[in-house]
C-alpha cells in the first residue's frame, strides 16, 4: 500500500524565498530539520521519515527544490546554480521563523545540503548525506572531466543539452521513471556485465539501458503513479537544469577550493549504488573533509534510493544521530 496515508496529516505550505517560492511539507515540533530531496524526486521521497521523525520530537520539513513540485521554477538556466538554491533554504529556515536547522540530503540533495552547511554554517548547524558522499570543490572543471570518460557518454554530459532529456523523458514520464528507479535500485539493477545504466551509447538514449519490466520492491503502482503525476504535470526542464550548472558551481566555489564541512556530519550510503562506490576515495577522505563525521555508513545489498530502499534503518541512524547532537 502507499505510504501517502502516512503524511496526510502533514502540512503543505508554500513560503516565499529568493526562487519566488518553496513549497514544503511539515510534520512535528521541535529542533527543526530540513529535508532536500534528489533527482528525480520531490518531497514526497521522504515520507517514512517525516513521520518518524516527527514522533521523535523533531520539527520535520521536506521541500521541493526550486525547479520540482510546486516550487517555483525560474526560466534561466543559471538561476538553478548552487549558490541560489542554498539561499533558497536559509529563506525557508527564516521563514519558519528558525534561526537554525540540521540539513538532510538524498543524491543533488545531499550536494545542496553539504554546500549549504559550507557556505552556510551559521544556519545549518549539522548535515546529513545519503548516497553522494562529501567531496571538496577542486580539480579541473567538470565538464573537462566528463568530456574524457570515453565514447559512451556520461549521463550528465547527456543531460547538458537543454531539450535533449526533456524528449526523451516527457513523451513517457511514468515508464522512464519506473525504469530510472529499477536501475538504480539494489535489487533491481542491472547485472555488473550488462551496459551500465549511467552512460548513454553515441546516438543512443538513457533509458535504453534501464531494465524492463523490474519493479524495486520499495516502488509500489501507487508510488509509482505519485512519482509520475508530479513530473507529468511540471516537466522535467528545471529538475534537469540542475545538472547544467555544474561548471557555474565550480567558479562560483572557488572560494571553498578543499574546504572540510566542520559541523557534525552523518554518511549513509548503498554498497550496491555506484555514487558511493565511484566516490570511494571521497568516503576515505572523511577524516580530513569531515572532520565532525559522527559516522559512516554503507549499506549492504542497497541501492541509490537509500531512504527508501531501506527507511527503517535510515530512520534509525538520522534519530540516533539526532539525538546525540542534543
Amino acid at each position: 500500500m502507499s505510504q501517502l496515508a502516512t503524511v496526510m496529516g502533514a502540512a503543505h505550505r508554500v513560503l516565499p524565498s529568493p526562487a519566488g517560492r518553496t513549497h514544503l511539507v511539515e510534520m512535528g515540533s521541535g529542533p527543526l530539520v530540513l529535508l532536500v530531496h534528489g533527482f528525480p524526486e520531490f518531497w514526497y521521497s521522504w515520507r517514512y521519515q517525516l513521520p518518524a521523525l516527527a514522533r521523535a520530537g523533531y520539527r520535520a520539513v521536506a521541500i521541493d527544490v526550486r525547479g520540482y513540485g510546486r516550487s517555483a521554477k525560474p526560466e534561466d538556466v543559471a538561476a538553478y546554480r548552487m549558490l541560489d538554491l542554498i539561499e533558497d533554504n536559509v529563506a525557508v529556515v527564516r521563514a519558519l521563523g528558525e534561526e537554525t536547522a540540521v540539513i538532510v540530503g538524498h543524491d543533488w540533495g545531499s550536494a545542496i545540503a553539504a554546500n549549504s552547511a559550507l557556505v552556510r554554517p551559521d544556519v545549518f548547524r549539522a548535515v546529513g548525506m545519503l548516497s553522494v558522499p562529501y567531496a571538496p570543490r577542486g580539480g579541473p572543471r567538470p565538464s573537462e572531466i566528463f568530456a574524457r570518460m570515453g565514447p559512451d557518454r556520461f549521463y550528465i554530459d547527456y543531460f547538458q543539452e537543454r531539450g535533449r532529456a526533456e524528449a526523451e523523458i516527457e513523451p513517457d514520464v511514468r515508464g522512464w521513471l519506473a525504469g530510472i528507479y529499477a536501475a538504480l535500485s539494489g535489487d533491481t539493477m542491472p547485472p555488473a556485465d550488462a551496459p551500465d545504466p549511467h552512460f548513454v551509447s553515441p546516438g543512443g538514449r538513457l533509458r535504453d539501458r534501464f531494465p524492463a519490466g523490474r519493479r524495486p520492491a520499495w516502488l509500489d503502482e501507487d508510488d509509482l503513479d505519485v512519482y509520475a503525476a508530479e513530473f507529468e504535470r511540471t516537466g522535467l526542464r528545471g529538475a534537469l537544469d540542475r545538472y547544467r550548472n555544474m561548471d557555474r558551481d565550480w567558479a562560483d566555489l572557488a572560494a571553498f577550493d578543499g574546504a572540510p564541512i566542520t559541523q557534525p556530519s552523518l554518511f549513509a550510503g548503498g554498497a550496491l549504488d555506484a555514487s558511493t562506490t565511484w566516490l570511494m576515495n571521497a568516503i576515505e577522505a572523511y577524516p580530513v573533509t569531515l572532520p565532525g563525521l559522527a559516522g559512516s555508513h554503507i549499506l549492504d545489498g542497497c541501492g541509490h534510493w537509500i531512504q527508501q530502499e531501506r527507511p527503517d534503518r535510515i530512520n534509525e541512524l538520522l534519530l540516533g544521530w539526532l539525538a546525540d547532537l542534543s
